[in-house]
């Protein structure tokens, strides 16, 4: 376990990237830059102990602080009317989504939020989009050939999203990537930025040591995989985050921020 955790520090430190400090919301709204929250799968599937095939089987810290984080910062939003957008992953059982198992098939309850956020069903400030791929860009392409995620952007006049959710490497990337997209060709105004929260994504852990007694399987070293996803991002344009602050005025003048 030592080697292991040497020589993902060691990766880690041939690509290193630069955090933002802290991501003030009050200063950013007043300003005229509306924040919407983004929430990436963070539902029973994905972050449940035992809910699935792709559901951590035992309690993990990593998804443990994300939820934690997501069910805080979706309080604060719906608390100030600020809108959040809400992806799941949902799946019809004869759609695979090859490499993974079946997993979030609708009708199981693995596609639905976890207890902590359950509550944002039915909140007002929430708009929720099921979709069926790892990109909930793409995912939120409609019948008609509208895009309920750009049409959630215009509407709400949006220009910060801020994302959270899992996998930071895979359904979060994704969806941050051909967001930033879309973006630079002018196709989700006035949008103009998306800001990762670190601590508000996590990925899933499959060592490798398991992995190597598994055919055909990838190994997946969470902490190493969470700082790729986080790289990758930032590469195609994203600000990352460490913290995400209110940032009122008495907390500015005082000089103690409280977290969020």
């Amino acid at each position: 376990m030592g080697s292991e955790t040497k020589m993902v520090d060691l990766l880690k430190a041939e690509i290193p990237f630069e955090q933002e400090e802290n991501l003030l919301l009050l200063p950013e709204v007043e300003s005229g830059k509306a924040v919407g929250l983004v929430l990436v799968d963070i539902l029973n599937g994905f972050c449940t102990v035992g809910a699935g095939n792709l559901a951590p089987t035992e309690p993990n810290r990593q998804i443990s602080a994300m939820v934690e984080a997501a069910a805080r910062l979706s309080k604060v939003f719906c608390e100030r009317k600020w809108p959040v957008f809400v992806l799941l992953d949902s799946h019809h059982p004869n759609k695979p989504e090859p490499p993974y198992p079946p997993h979030c098939l609708i009708g199981s309850g693995e596609e639905d939020l976890v207890p902590a956020l359950k509550w944002l069903e039915t909140d007002p400030s929430v708009t929720i989009k099921r979709k069926d791929c790892f990109d909930g860009f793409i995912g939120s392409m409609e019948m008609d050939g509208t895009n309920a995620f750009v049409e959630w952007v215009k509407t709400n006049e949006i220009k910060i999203v801020l994302v959270v959710g899992i996998c930071t490497d895979i359904c979060v990337l994704d969806f941050v990537c051909s967001t930033l997209s879309a973006r630079n060709i002018g196709l989700v105004p006035p949008l103009e930025d998306v800001v990762v929260y670190s601590g508000g994504c996590a990925t899933f852990d499959f060592p490798i040591d398991v992995a190597r007694n598994v055919k055909g399987t990838l190994a997946h070293p969470q902490e190493l995989m969470h700082h790729v996803g986080l790289y990758m991002a930032k590469g195609r344009g994203a600000r990352i985050v460490q913290k995400v602050s209110l940032g009122s005025s008495e907390e500015l003048r005082s000089g103690h921020i409280q977290h969020i």
